[in-house]
């Protein structure tokens, strides 16, 4: 049997080919991340005596043009996790970091792991697309948040809390009501410039204008509100351009958001398991697309527990003799985006309360018992997501046409 170690970088990888008790079929060797290299590779591969395995880290975006190539060439290609790769002892007290002594290191790890290896199945083509566009959602969502806060830091030197105004939900579109205020009065001089009347009057013709439900009462509150605030900045043509750049930057970013959610769910709508991730608690238009891009095919992973050490919320264990640890954190080895969801997920069940799910049921009453807030979240991600597994599972198979 002939173990193909990869150490994968940017544009080339250093490859390894060991056999066991230590032969060496090919000392480590470069190649590049060109079609016709790692064509050559397939084909060297192909022609070695015996049973042939490649093992690979997947770190980040690169190993992916790489398992691709050599898994359609028909080569059994193992994607592992760093973690496991780093934790692999040496058998040496020198400390190597190479990447020719991380390719050798990579195939003493398929040897030792032969039985155990799983094969690579590169996702299809909507759910990587899927799992790359959530990645830019979550991109945008953040730079979202850092602009809404920088737009809210200038605004509080012109016209102080104009975002607490207006309480009305964002739009399909991504825009908001105290922003579109803002963008037409950008500081307190615009409106306590006013009498009462005028600006009533104004604001009415501005609500009118942008689509917006008209209150004179909430006229007549912004305009005592504006008489009672202190702006820092002049009312003057360099304030009133800083004032609009964020927001026109906001407004962008709110939209490309808005845009990536809705094509997130149209693409999610696509797969088999649509139907029955949307059907759980906590879950949305929203959230429910996050959790199958990052989750996957469902059906790569054993067992319930692989699925919840792959996103890191399982317990861990810490047992010497006759001392057993009661209370172990959580491994925290897996996907940090798919982490992220699941608390999101948590997060929206304990708002909604509902009585007849059993993931509410549990974090329900891990709270009670006085847990901390960390333990009894994890436990209920974990809880989800052996959930997740049993009935998306139990659903694609009976998908599966029967002889």
């Amino acid at each position: 049997m002939n173990a193909v170690g990869i150490d994968v970088s940017k544009g080339k990888s250093m490859v390894s080919v060991l056999r066991p008790f230590g032969e060496v079929v090919a000392k480590p060797f470069e190649v590049c991340h060109t079609a016709g290299e790692l064509r050559a590779l397939a084909d060297y591969l192909k022609s070695l005596d015996g049973e042939t395995k490649v093992i690979l880290e997947y770190t980040g975006r690169y190993y992916e043009p790489v398992a691709q190539l050599l898994h359609d060439a028909g080569l059994f290609v193992s994607a592992v996790n760093p973690k496991l790769i780093k934790d692999y002892g040496n058998n040496s007290l020198r400390k190597v970091k190479t990447d020719k002594a991380d390719s050798r290191k990579i195939a003493r790890y398929g040897l030792d792991n032969w039985v155990e290896l799983r094969q690579h199945t590169p996702m299809d083509t909507i759910r990587y697309q899927l799992k790359t566009m959530n990645r830019q959602y979550g991109l945008y969502s953040k730079t979202k948040v850092s602009m809404k806060n920088n737009l809210i830091s200038l605004l509080d030197q012109t016209f102080p809390c104009v975002n607490t105004l207006f309480s009305s939900p964002a739009r399909e579109d991504g825009s908001q009501k105290w922003v579109d205020f803002a963008a037409s009065f950008w500081h307190l001089d615009c409106v306590r410039g006013l009498s009462l009347a005028a600006f009533t009057q104004r604001y009415q013709k501005w609500c009118k204008r942008h689509g917006y439900n008209f209150s004179s009462g909430k006229a007549a509150e912004i305009h005592e509100g504006a008489k009672n605030q202190i702006a820092l900045l002049p009312k003057d043509a360099m304030t009133k351009m800083l004032i609009h750049q964020a927001i026109e930057q906001l407004n962008a970013t709110s939209k490309t958001v808005e845009l990536l959610r809705t094509e997130m769910n149209r693409l999610a709508q696509q797969l088999p398991e649509y139907p029955v991730v949307m059907a759980m608690g906590g879950v949305g238009k929203s959230l429910g697309p996050q959790l199958m891009a990052e989750i996957g095919d469902v059906t790569r992973f054993a067992h319930k527990g692989s699925l919840a050490a792959y996103a890191g919320v399982d317990p861990g264990a810490n047992q010497s003799g006759t001392r057993e640890a009661k209370s172990t954190p959580s491994s925290k080895s897996g996907s940090p985006e798919l982490r992220r969801t699941l608390f999101l997920v948590m997060s929206a069940l304990l708002q909604t309360s509902l009585a007849d799910d059993p993931v509410f049921q549990f974090l329900d009453k891990k709270r009670a018992e006085g847990k901390p807030y960390y333990v009894y979240m994890t436990a209920g991600a974990n809880k989800f997501l052996r959930v997740y597994y049993g009935r998306v599972k139990e659903y694609l198979l009976s998908l599966e046409p029967t002889d």
